[in-house]
């Protein structure tokens, strides 16, 4: 099996477990090619976590699942030294927290404080912790995918524009179209009965897929060619979230802040994995305007008149996606 044809197997072993999320699963997958963090948006129920779950699932891969809630410590999520003592003698020794493992699930990250969502930007940056002056190296494969209500405000954290930024995508999940909900019912109610069937046999789990794999097609979408022109296309749709008024008065009134540097190197890379899944070896207008509203809608802040006026950032990118020249 190649290696495209394993990860379309992991995207399709996804969507049996989850119904009516097909773009979310996309950009999962897109996320873990383009060795970036997400942060997965949406209401309670919406399938969040079992979306990470399903894909750790069928990857071979470490699982960690991290509740952050008021009470946290940083500590709690990057580990301490803790100190053994034995045959008279003792020594302090480093006991790993959670965040040690290849795909980490930060289930409503805005629950916590900022000083435990900064125990994250080290790993999710640097890919290390550091702890009692000594650097611990995360594995190769890692990955942390955070999840927040967007409409909760009681005892939450809402993260700063700093570390927004240094999330590769911010997916949003939303309601399924009712035929996927009666799909979803029906999927729930046919696991439940496996489960509790008492001479229920177990499905046979379906083949898991290697680490390689993932390594394998990150070396296949570095290869993927990227014209100039792509380039300048890029370039030009983060420019023209900080310079809006040049392109339509009415976005100047909308954005207040642009997207930083990162956006262009997200596009680049999204926009490489996105062109690598449809199967061709060069990226075209059409993978950045695929994935352009998840790159850049935690990296533009709104101005008071555009929340006055109704628009979301999703409609504000839509407008630049239209007055942005094509290459």
């Amino acid at each position: 099996m190649t290696t495209h044809a394993q990860i379309m197997a992991l995207k399709e072993q996804m969507g049996k477990t989850i119904i009516g999320q097909r773009d979310v699963i996309d950009r999962l997958v897109i996320g873990l090619l383009a060795n970036g963090n997400l942060l997965i948006e949406g209401l309670p129920g919406l399938a969040k976590t079992r979306a990470v779950k399903a894909m750790t699932k069928n990857l071979e891969a470490d699982f960690s699942r991290i509740q952050f809630t008021p009470d946290l410590l940083p500590s709690d999520v990057t580990g301490t030294e803790v100190y053994h003592q034995a045959g008279g003698t003792g020594e302090f020794r480093f006991e790993a927290g959670p965040i040690f493992a290849n795909i980490v699930l930060a289930d409503e990250i805005n629950r916590a404080p900022a000083k435990v969502q900064a125990a994250l930007l080290e790993a999710m940056e640097e890919r290390q912790v550091t702890v009692a002056g000594t650097t611990h190296k995360m594995p190769p494969l890692f990955i942390v995918m955070a999840t927040q209500n967007p409409i909760e405000q009681e005892g939450t954290y809402p993260l700063p524009e700093a570390q927004m930024d240094r999330f590769l995508m911010l997916v949003k999940v939303e309601y399924p179209p009712v035929e996927d909900e009666v799909e979803v019912i029906r999927l729930v109610r046919a696991e439940e009965h496996a489960t509790n069937a008492p001479d229920g046999k177990p499905q046979e789990a379906a083949a898991v897929i290697p680490q390689q794999a993932v390594f394998d097609a990150r070396a296949e979408i570095g290869e993927i060619h990227v014209a100039d022109a792509m380039d300048r296309y890029m370039a030009d749709l983060v420019q023209a979230t900080r310079t809006p008024a040049a392109l339509d008065e009415e976005l100047g009134r909308w954005i207040e802040i642009g997207a930083s540097p990162r956006a262009s190197l997200a596009l680049d890379k999204c926009g490489r994995v996105h062109a690598w899944m449809a199967g061709r070896d060069y990226v075209d207008p059409e993978d950045i305007r695929a994935i352009a509203p998840d790159v850049l809608r935690h990296r533009i802040s709104l101005s008071y008149e555009a929340q006055g006026d109704g628009m979301s950032a999703d409609q504000v990118i839509k407008r630049i996606l239209s007055l942005v020249a094509l290459p």
